[in-house]
């Protein structure tokens, strides 16, 4: 006996079911993909005022003065105190500049947090060129812990090619801090006592 036929209906609504099968898969691996692509979108472009990053000192440096001030902030949530050694100061063109910024752990426990950062005008982000942060990267402070940090950074010299910012004279670097709900378990030294919550 001959197996039946799929009617042209029943066919139909297969391919259709499968070309919806299909469209759900793409989107969900496109939302999974929008984070990354975006980040990398930004910090390729200076889109949205990120600053890019540098492997190496320009080759000139530029008379040129702008005042860069520096604004610290931290989110919701985490108890740190978080600040710059000084509020802005005034670079040349192509000067590479270190500045310092404190965190200080106002809590009784270990916390951890990850800054992001940007910096205003949204237009300044392509030139804003960062040697070292420590942003994106998680940090663990104990309780009461005070630790200094380090961002090196200069603005590049083709900032003066761009007829967009003849009337530059400031840019603003703004760190936030945000709470790691979290952190990476730190190894055990041998012979110690893990004191999370259930552990002995």
């Amino acid at each position: 006996m001959s197996p039946p036929r799929t009617s042209p209906y029943r066919r139909r609504d297969i391919m259709v079911a499968a070309a919806c099968g299909v469209f759900v898969a793409m989107m969900v691996g496109a939302a999974y993909a929008a984070v990354p692509l975006y980040n990398w979108f930004c910090r390729t472009t200076g889109f949205g005022g990120t600053p890019q990053i540098a492997t190496a000192a320009p080759s000139h440096i530029i008379d040129r003065k702008l005042k860069v001030r520096f604004d610290a902030n931290t989110a919701g949530g985490l108890p740190w105190r978080f600040e710059p050694e000084q509020g802005s100061m005034e670079v040349r063109i192509g000067e590479v500049v270190t500045m310092n910024y404190k965190v200080v752990n106002e809590s009784a426990r270990e916390t951890a947090g990850v800054a992001s950062y940007n910096v205003a005008p949204l237009n300044a982000g392509s030139y804003f060129q960062k040697i070292n942060c420590f942003c994106f990267t998680e940090q663990s402070l104990k309780a009461g812990e005070t630790r200094d940090m380090a961002v090196v950074f200069y603005v590049d010299p083709a900032l003066v090619k761009d007829s967009d910012n003849d009337g530059l004279n400031s840019i603003t670097l703004s760190y936030t801090f945000y709470p790691v709900r979290d952190p990476a378990a730190r190894p055990l030294a041998a012979g110690e006592p893990d004191k999370r919550e259930g552990k002995l």
